[in-house]
């Protein structure tokens, strides 16, 4: 008689998957997860650009920069262990389920964290319930790993242990009000404690990641933060032609928003990350964190586009003005260009003095774009402006930095032979 078929989303053992897997790609259930992210980053360049362009820059990029490291740190803590130890049983659908829903949550409370931080006061309740929510279901899929995969059991547990600690000292600050002197370090400390569990857990036998899975799956949380400079590209423009109809500047802020995208997804994945990451996994935990910022400043330039939006529909009326609205996409965008040459150098180690001169042009260009703001150019032509930033790179990588990517690679690969 033939053997009954096992279910075909039966548990199986989270013995850790193959880091040599040829082929290994991003699963639908995780491309499924990410839509719950694009959502997040939505609302929160919403608020951002809400609260720059009237009246609360500071608050607003505080606020912002609290709820991007929520979103982001939850989703690279599930992308690691998706990595190791995805065996696509129901009991690994159900933990992705709730993580899901932790996202959503975290969207809902944002509303309730930037309006706190108007008054300069911390109301995260509900994004606190969402974050935690996240927290335990990724702890509980470690904990379950642990079980069935006793080489790398320490490391599993110590973030088992190290993230549910993390949990309970957010919830003691959601639930009390300290004053400011006081909740300031405890959130350092919080901060310390999540980013200080992966180093500390990793320490001896780092759980067994997929370098060119991790590359691709980071690469993707940067096409849905492309999206949002796609929609604030569209949301500015809009508000042009309500008000001006299809004018000269509709024409260049559309232009210069998708430029402004397509310029950055060149030159991000102009970059061997999969490769690099496999020569030098020992830089995994870097290259993640790097991301923090690199998700966040994208994300920001769509929020800055959002910004000019409501500048022309108020016709020039917002508290940021015109020096302040251009102001909203060059800062970013300055950073992202930064923290991507950041990345570069950390998997591609190796001086290359035509990088510095590139990063200096970009400098130029940038200031170039703030200078015509204070000279009171139309917002068109220095959003324009800002557009050559990202191609700068591109024509620089295309004509010469591939060479330098090439040699570095092929030093990394002849010291990791002889070693």
């Amino acid at each position: 008689m033939p053997k009954p078929r096992s279910l075909p989303h039966g548990l199986r053992r989270m013995t850790g998957r193959d880091i040599h897997e040829p082929e290994r790609a991003a699963t639908p259930l995780e491309l499924l997860y990410d839509l719950t992210v694009v959502v997040a980053f939505s609302v929160s360049g919403g608020l951002f650009a809400h609260a720059v362009a009237f009246g609360h820059p500071v608050q607003g990029v505080v606020a912002f920069a609290f709820s991007c490291f929520a979103i982001v740190w939850a989703w690279i803590s599930y992308t690691w262990f998706a990595s190791a130890y995805d065996t696509d049983d129901w009991l690994m659908r159900l933990g992705t389920l709730v993580q899901m829903v932790g996202i959503v949550v975290i969207s809902l409370g944002l509303p309730q964290v930037f309006h706190g931080f108007e008054k300069w006061e911390l109301h995260n309740q509900i994004m606190v319930a969402g974050y935690v929510t996240m927290r335990v279901s990724m702890a509980t899929l470690w904990w379950r790993a642990s079980k069935d995969d006793p080489t790398h059991r320490v490391t599993l547990r110590r973030y088992v242990w190290l993230t549910l600690l993390a949990q309970v000292g957010w919830v003691i600050v959601c639930l009390t009000h300290l004053p400011w002197i006081v909740l300031l370090p405890v959130l350092l400390v919080l901060y310390a404690l999540e980013i200080g569990a992966v180093w500390f857990s990793e320490r001896g036998q780092p759980i067994p990641w997929h370098p060119h899975h991790i590359a691709e799956r980071y690469g993707l949380l940067v096409i849905i933060s492309l999206g949002e400079i796609v929609l604030g590209t569209t949301v500015a423009v809009q508000a042009l032609v309500e008000s001006q109809g299809w004018s000269s500047d509709a024409v260049l802020v559309v232009a210069a928003g998708i430029s402004i995208a397509f310029g950055l997804w060149w030159v991000y994945f102009g970059l061997p990350f999969g490769q690099a990451l496999a020569l030098q996994p020992e830089r995994g935990i870097r290259f993640g964190l790097g991301h923090v910022a690199l998700y966040g400043s994208i994300a920001a330039v769509g929020a800055g586009l959002h910004v000019a939006a409501y500048f022309v529909e108020h016709e020039n009326g917002t508290t940021v003005g015109l020096l302040g609205t251009v102001l909203s996409i060059a800062v970013p965008l300055a950073l992202c260009t930064g923290v991507t040459y950041w990345l570069a150098h950390l998997l591609l180690p190796g001086r290359d003095g035509f990088h510095t001169v590139l990063l200096l042009a970009s400098a130029i260009v940038i200031a170039v774009g703030v200078g015509l703001a204070l000279a009171g150019a139309p917002l068109g032509v220095c959003v324009i402006v800002l557009m050559v930033v990202p191609w700068i790179s591109v024509v620089g990588y295309e004509t010469r930095g591939h060479g330098h990517v090439e040699r570095v690679l092929d030093r990394i690969r002849e010291e990791r032979t002889a070693l």
